[in-house]
């Protein structure tokens, strides 16, 4: 790698993140696959219930002092009441677990929504393999997985936007991509543990 190209990638948040969480991301497509969360309607509903618990994670750091400031329309993003309808349809209902996020303040909270955003752009798959395998819609049991009303890219790109704009060091970009790891972390454990959930 030549000195231009650790330049772009140190003034690149974003690509910082998808370069060193990219085996992560491979990681989670093997769980999925690994758990058949589609094979059946129990299956689908163990996935559901940890996409909520997920959600729950992300928009409690959506208060984190500092957050909105970097991230100006946070009001259209996070999953949880979609996937709590999803759950209802699907006759589950969710325990009120503990936070694992309580702690997690800027930066490394960026890097946890990155995770959930990412995830979103990448549920369009998702979407198809309920509506193909289980029948469900964006108005029964996969609302969680249908796109934002404006489109997944468009609310995708202006998020990579603003972590671009946020002008941190190098420093706080290693935050960062440490708070994506750990989301990551999280969420891979679950999909681990799906017959598990509660």
């Amino acid at each position: 790698m030549n000195s231009s190209t650790d330049q772009i990638i140190s003034n690149s948040l974003s690509l910082r993140l998808k370069q060193e969480t990219a085996a992560e991301h491979e990681r989670m497509h093997q769980l999925m696959s690994e758990a058949k969360v589609f094979s059946s309607k129990e299956k689908y509903a163990q996935f559901t219930l940890s996409q909520y618990y997920f959600q729950r994670e992300i928009e409690h750091l959506f208060e984190k002092e500092g957050v909105a400031g970097l991230i100006p329309d946070l009001d259209i993003r996070g999953r949880s009441k979609q996937a709590l309808a999803d759950l209802n349809d699907l006759g589950i209902q969710p325990n009120e677990q503990q936070l694992h996020s309580e702690n997690v303040q800027l930066p490394e909270a960026l890097g946890w929504i990155y995770v959930s955003e990412g995830s979103t752009l990448g549920a369009a798959f998702l979407f198809k393999e309920a509506q193909k395998h289980l029948g469900f819609s964006e108005t029964f049991a996969a609302r969680n997985l249908a796109a934002y009303p404006e489109g997944r890219a468009k609310v995708w790109k202006r998020f990579i936007q603003a972590l671009d704009k946020t002008g941190f060091d190098q420093t706080q970009q290693d935050r960062v991509v440490q708070g994506a790891l750990d989301a990551f972390g999280y969420f891979g454990q679950a999909l681990d543990q799906l017959d598990e959930l509660k």
